[in-house]
This record gives structure tokens, sequence and C-alpha cells, in this order.
């Protein structure tokens, strides 16, 4: 009888991974709203006059508010108000700078180039208000649902479905625009109300979870002693806690190194190595219909892949069951590349498509990256070798120019992309008490964005200098902008030892299973 009254929704693992979807919506629709210009770039100079250094301000403004306390105050916010309110409210703040972009684009405000530019940027500015505060709820929220109940298998999953929006974003605006760019935008903008929707059926769920959590505590006389409101000391102590500064400092080296680059991925393809910026006939796949659909599709499956080698697997207790299924999953999984090796032969010489490659090897190992840790642990380990990784793929892009090393240098930054966030993310949880995972997450937020500010428009303004008195049509020359990324690899791998000899002194666990 007892276990009966114990039991809520989050004890349902089918309501658990059913919350982790509904979550998941507005993960993989701001993943692809912050990354989908990357493969517009070539497409906003020509029929937009956008320069590099253009380019560059319209992705490094969207941190703006970020850069000054907007993360810190949604996390704070969020510990204040909860998930529900911090979702809704934030979340409604990227739907209308997503509206705001989408509207500039069309040139609703003006067709002048200084008007849309800047309206781009104030709609970018709105929805980057929101969007990391947005990623923070959900962190927040898979903790609340999957504490006790592989955690970093949900955190890894959810992460998936943010770098497929990352993929599809890049790999299909162009298709999506039909060679125009204002398409591409309005229909990002629409996947993130519609993702907001699917936040406003999960509160509804959320609401009956805290209902129930609040009886049982009410039948078994337990008293809750209230979370104490925030305090600047709670900020101060964090900073003061080496094993979270080295985390937070990875953060910022290791995403400065990857968000970057991924904008900037499909121009460097066409420039360095002549890969097409529009996708030849050959390559198209056509679904109901669509070419957008049909390209839809071979993400997904790559993704279905993923949580059917990495999760499923999970829930048979038998060791050959498990093997047997992982075993049917990839045989599938090497039939269906079989089947569309042409196809995707032609995509791998296409500059947004082999781009999406990066976020499309997160999709495939971060979800078995994640089941690791819950089941081995090394977090701090695979930091280490994710930074590895990130150092090799940036010199293969740079300095090399064999294009099949370069293939191997896109797989390998994926695989990276995998790694050390599949074991940074879930490690916080082990530092940083639950009652203030909100503002970690935050701080943490706030300290990447200043770099992806730094990095975004950097390399616009690098690349711009770099290729001084280049007449226009010529190649750019990619290779300085892309080895100052060599050095953020190099400072993430130092980070990450710090934290693995810190994890020895405090035994906070990282290195252990979950």
């Amino acid at each position: 009888m007892t276990e009966t009254l114990k039991r809520t929704l989050r004890d349902s693992s089918a309501m658990r991974w059913a919350m982790l979807i509904l979550l998941s919506g507005l993960t993989f629709s701001t993943y692809w709203f912050q990354d989908f210009f990357s493969g517009l770039k070539g497409l906003m100079e020509s029929e937009m006059g956008f320069s590099s250094e253009e380019f560059g301000r319209i992705l490094a403004l969207t941190t703006i508010a970020n850069m000054f306390g907007m993360i810190i105050i949604g996390g704070i916010m969020l510990d204040k108000w909860g998930i529900r309110v911090a979702g809704i409210v934030f979340g409604g703040l990227a739907v209308l700078g997503g509206a705001i972009s989408a509207l500039a684009a069309s040139g609703f405000f003006g067709n002048e180039h200084g008007t849309m530019l800047n309206m781009i940027i104030a709609g970018r500015v709105l929805f980057g208000s929101g969007l990391e505060v947005v990623c923070v709820v959900a962190t927040r929220t898979i903790v609340k649902w999957f504490k006790g109940y592989d955690l970093a298998l949900a955190m890894a999953i959810n992460m998936g479905f943010g770098r497929l929006g990352s993929a599809m974003g890049t790999a299909l605006s162009l298709d999506i625009g039909g060679g125009h760019v204002s398409p591409a935008v309005t229909f990002a903008a629409s996947l993130i109300g519609l993702a907001l929707i699917m936040f406003l059926i999960y509160t509804v769920f959320d609401i009956k979870l805290d209902k129930q959590e609040k009886a049982i505590s009410d039948k078994s006389g337990e008293v809750c002693d209230p979370e104490e409101d925030f305090k600047f000391s709670d900020l101060i102590a964090l900073i003061k806690n080496k094993s979270f500064l080295y985390i937070a400092l990875l953060c910022v080296t290791f995403y400065a190194a990857i968000f970057p680059f991924m904008q900037y991925a499909p121009d460097l393809l066409i420039n360095k190595f002549g890969f097409t910026q529009s996708l030849p006939q050959a390559g198209e796949v056509i679904l109901w219909g669509s070419k957008a659909i049909g390209a839809s599709s071979i993400y997904l499956v790559f993704f279905l892949f993923a949580i059917l080698f990495a999760v499923v697997p999970n829930n048979f207790e038998n060791k050959q069951t498990r093997f047997l299924f992982k075993t049917g999953a990839l045989i599938a999984f090497c039939l269906y590349l079989f089947v569309m090796k042409d196809i995707l032969a032609i995509w791998l010489g296409n500059g947004a498509k082999t781009a999406s490659l990066i976020p499309l090897g997160t999709i495939i190992f971060t979800p078995i990256f994640g089941n690791y840790v819950d089941k081995k642990g090394k977090a701090a380990s695979l930091m280490i070798l994710g930074s590895l990784l990130l150092i090799f793929a940036h010199i293969s892009l740079s300095i090399l120019d064999n294009v099949y090393i370069a293939y191997f240098g896109l797989l390998s930054l994926g695989v990276a992309f995998s790694l050390v966030p599949a074991a940074m993310w879930p490690s916080v949880a082990k530092i940083v008490a639950e009652n203030r995972l909100g503002t970690a997450y935050a701080t943490m937020f706030t300290l990447q964005n200043w770099g992806l500010f730094l990095f975004f428009w950097g390399i616009g303004a690098l690349l711009d200098f770099v290729n001084q008195g280049i007449p226009e049509g010529q190649p750019k020359d990619y290779t300085i902008p892309i080895l100052v990324l060599v050095g953020c690899g190099v400072i993430s791998i130092f980070l990450s030892f710090l934290l693995k000899k810190a994890d020895r002194k405090q035994n906070y666990g990282l290195e252990l299973p979950s």
C-alpha cells in the first residue's frame, strides 16, 4: 500500500520519456533557429548584400543580453518562479524574437540594407534573451523528472534533439527557402511557436506531479523545509568552487570552438574544398511531394537509429537480448546506408549537407555516451578525449587540404560534440546542490555566451580582414580563423585535467557511475 501511495508520474518510465519529448520540442526548435542561418550565408550575401562581418554580427549579438546577466536573472527566476512560469515567459520571448526576425527578412520593416540588418538583429537579440533560459529550464526539468532514473542518458537524448535541430536547420534551410532567405526564417520562427505549445501541454502534467508529491508528503507527515531565497552569496560560492569554475570555463572554451565554427562550416567547405552551395537534383529525396520532408527523413532515420541502439536495449534485463537488439539495429542501419549510398555520396559534395555531419555525429553518439556515463562514469576522462578530437578536427580543416581527412575532421568534431556535453552537464548535478542548479546552469550559459559573442563576430571580422584584396567571387581563406579555434581545444584539455584532479580531492564521483 505504501508503494502505491508513493508512486507518482515520474515513477512511470513511459511518462518520463513522454515528458522528455514534450520538453525536447523547445530544444529542437531553438537550436534550429540558432543555427539555420549557417546554410544561408552565401544566399544572404548575394540576396541581401551582407558581408561576413555583418553575418557574424547577427550571430554575435544574439548573445548580447545573456552576456550581461539575462541568463543569471532567468536562472534566479527559475529557482523562484518554478519551471512552468519561467518556461512560458522566456519561451514567449524566443517566439517573439523569431517572429520579428521573420518579418524583417520578409521586408515588413523596409527593404533598406541597414533597416533589414538591424531588425533581424533586434529579433535575434530577443530570441537570444529567451534561448539560453529555455535551455536552462529544459535541463532543470530533466533533473526533476530523471534524477535517479538515467539522468545522463535523458540529458543526452535532449541534447540529441537539439543537435537534430542544428543538423536539419543547417542542411534544409536552402531547400525550405527555395532560393530565398525569407521563407526559411519564417519556417524556423514557426517551429519555436509550435514548441511553446508543446511546453504548455507539458505544464499540465507538471502541475499534476507537484500535487502528487505534495499529497505524498502530507500523508507521510514529512515537513519539507522551504527553500531559501536566492542570495548573491550563492553565486559567489559557486565561483569559489574550483570544480564548478573549471567546468564552467571548459563550457566557454569548448563551445566557443564548436558553435561559431558550425555557422561558417558550409561556407568554408564551399570556398576551401569546392563543395556546391545548392544541392544537385540527383541528390534530392522526394517524400510526399516535398524535398524538405524527404531530406528530413534521412536525419530522422539517423536519430531513430541512435535511440534504438542506445536507449531501447536498456529496458531489457537479459544481456543476450540487448546484444541481439543492438546488432539488429546496426544491421538495419547499414542496409539503409547501402540503399542510400548514391544520394549520400552527392550530399557529401554539398557544403550545407556535409557541414551537418557535425551535429549529425552528436545525434548518433550523444545518447550512447550519455548511457556510458550513467553506467561507467569516467566523465572527466571523456571530456579530455573530446577536447583532443576537437583539436584534430580544426587542424584537419584549416592546415590540411585533403578532403577525405576533412570528412574525418567533421565527424570527429561531431563525436567531440557528443562526448563533452554528455559528460559535462550531468557532472554539474554532482557538484552543485539541486536547489541551486538553475543558478549554476545559468552562470555557465552566461560565461559561454561571452565566448560565443567574441568568436561569432570575431571569426567574421577576421575572415574579412585576412581576405582583403581578394576579388569578389574568389575563394576565401579560412586557415587563420580556424587555427584560432585550435587554441580553445588546448585550453579545454588543460581544464579537463584540472577537473579530474579536483574530483580526486573532493570525491564528487565524476569518474564513477551515476
